[in-house]
């Protein structure tokens, strides 16, 4: 019964986080930012939120530093939209498994024109 709690737990902090990063932060450093998922621990004490970032790795680092620098806002709000007793610690990573796969998929394809 608990995984199914932080399982829904988990994909209504990825809802919220996404809307608050898209429309309420205003730090130029943020580029184009999704959230492509979030792992709650048993405990509901920490959360790390995967991100995937269009750019280099300079746009990347920005990203990382202005979600930082907003971590104490994010969470501020993820306490008063998800009713928790304990706002989940947030922990920012980056998810590369979109490149990944667009970079098989080239492959893919150069072997495919190949042929």
């Amino acid at each position: 019964m608990a995984k199914i709690r932080v399982g829904r737990v988990g994909e209504q902090l990825k809802k919220e986080l996404s809307q608050m990063i898209q429309s309420e932060l205003k730090d130029p450093r943020i580029g184009f930012v999704t959230v492509t998922g979030v792992e709650v621990t048993n405990d509901l004490s920490q959360a790390t939120v995967y991100l995937s970032v269009l750019g280099d790795d300079e746009q990347k680092s920005n990203t990382l530093k202005a979600l930082a620098k907003a971590n104490g806002y994010l969470r501020s709000e993820l306490g008063k939209r998800v009713r928790l007793r304990h706002t989940p610690v947030l922990i920012f990573k980056f998810d590369s498994s979109i490149e990944y796969g667009s970079r098989i998929e080239k492959i893919l394809g150069e072997i495919q024109d190949g042929e």
